[in-house]
């Protein structure tokens, strides 16, 4: 009952990112000047992006081609292999088949530097000397600290500091890769002084992170920012998961019923489900894909879908996405990289458009699941992964409850190596379910910016 590995070789690496936009059947809402409330274009962004990544965000080409210096950095860990998980099955007594898409393998240990190789790549083309950025968890930090060594860019990231604390060894990866690592909020901004003088003691967010890194970039020509997630041109790049997937699963012969994925800016849940998506609506498949989100920031389950700010300080655009209100503030549990107030806006519309599921898993679920998980498949899953592998075992209970042997895919985004102080504290039985109050939920969406 072993499980089975399904690999491509380097040659099939995809040669095109895949772009849903045009295939969707309802354009996406137009991005918003703060002051003027009008489309913004391409010089509103220009002070943080390079052109090439702003042509992205807002293209209609249904593909669009990996320049072949970014398939050449891929090769190091790209395809990643898909496994169909027997043991786990065997384990869970389910008639249901279950694979899933590992990408833990990269050197940064998780799908991050699907997109953080080729930001650094066209920001070098254009000359950019220096990206900051902001983390969570510390997975985009470390991958955007590996791609600008790649590159020769310098590399400032804002760590939000409750998992600054929590996480030194992914703070310690960033800093051996060259990059400067702060705590956020900090006083090295003016966002960052603003909430300290509110909140001493605040243990920050990516919002307010996101406020810091945009604040450094667009006081200094010489420094572009970067997004881990959320953004078009960022959805984009991580649709190589997607894309290598479909091929994989024609190998297993396979076709799946379920695909599920973990959602906190949105990253890895559009790489994997987007292909998908796409093959939905040209009517080549018919899988239902569900969101699975933490119940302590549950932005698709309980959020708002409205125009907002995607940071703090509102220095940045309005866009159109489900949202808790961009002054909230999750409590610290340990998937960091599940605490934004906001979801992606593309996967927010595909949202509102009925295509995909959205449900949201405790802490305590997630991290029982991702235990079940290593000691049947001997990987031990990032605690935002775990609620992939939780919503993954559910779909597979489901089909043992109703006796029907449906074939289930999921993303286990990244591995849990930098983040067993979690599993210390799960074991210790020091973590705790927080289910988010309406009534906090209510306060902070009331400050939404009236669109």
């Amino acid at each position: 009952m072993d499980s089975i590995k399904y690999l491509l070789n380097e040659n099939q690496i995809p040669q095109f990112w895949y772009n849903i936009v045009p295939d969707l059947p309802k354009p996406l809402a137009p991005v918003l000047h703060p002051g003027t409330l009008q489309p913004i274009g391409p010089d509103d962004l220009a002070p943080l992006f390079p052109m090439a990544l702003i042509a992205q965000e807002v293209s209609q080409e249904p593909q669009i081609e990996i320049p072949e210096e970014v398939r050449d950095v891929y090769k190091q860990w790209r395809p990643s292999p898909l496994f169909r998980a027997r043991r786990l099955e065997k384990a869970l007594d389910t008639p249901a088949k279950i694979y899933y898409k590992y990408e833990g393998v990269s050197p940064a240990g998780s799908h991050k530097p699907n997109t953080a190789v080729p930001q650094a790549y066209y920001n070098k083309q254009e000359g950019t000397k220096r990206l900051s950025t902001e983390t969570g968890a510390g997975q985009w930090g470390s991958s955007l600290a590996m791609a600008c060594a790649f590159f020769g860019i310098e590399c400032k990231v804002y760590m939000v500091k409750v998992s600054y604390n929590q996480k030194p060894y992914r703070r310690a990866l960033m800093e051996t890769f060259g990059a400067s690592v702060t705590a956020s909020p900090s006083m090295e901004t003016e966002s960052g002084k603003a909430i300290l003088a509110q909140n001493p003691d605040s243990t920050g967010s990516l919002g307010i992170a996101i406020s810091e890194a945009v604040e450094v970039a667009a006081k200094d020509p010489n420094t572009k920012y970067a997004l881990g997630s959320v953004l078009n041109h960022v959805l984009l790049h991580q649709t190589v998961i997607g894309l290598e997937t479909i091929e994989q699963m024609k190998m297993a012969d396979a076709e799946p019923d379920v695909i599920v994925g973990c959602t906190g800016g949105g990253s890895n849940f559009a790489g994997i489900s987007f292909p998908y998506i796409g093959r939905n609506l040209k009517g080549q498949s018919k899988a239902r894909i569900v969101a699975v989100e933490p119940s302590a920031c549950p932005s698709l389950t309980k959020g708002k879908f409205a125009y907002d700010f995607g940071d703090t300080s509102h220095l940045t655009p309005l866009v159109k996405m489900h949202t808790l209100g961009s002054v909230f503030v999750p409590p610290g549990f340990h998937a960091g990289g599940l605490r934004y107030h906001g979801m992606a806006p593309l996967v927010s519309h595909v949202m509102d458009l009925g295509l995909i599921e959205a449900v949201s898993v405790q802490q305590l679920d997630a991290f029982a699941a991702g235990v079940q998980f290593a000691r049947a498949e001997g990987i031990v899953p990032a605690p935002e992964a775990n609620h992939a592998v939780a919503g993954a075992i559910n779909e597979a209970l489901k089909c043992k409850s109703e006796g029907v042997g449906r074939t289930i895919l999921f993303n286990l985004c990244g591995h849990g190596h930098f983040d067993m102080q979690s599993y210390i504290d799960y074991a210790a039985g020091k973590l705790v379910n927080y289910e988010y109050p309406a009534e906090e939920i209510a306060a902070a969406l009331a400050g939404l910016p009236n669109v």
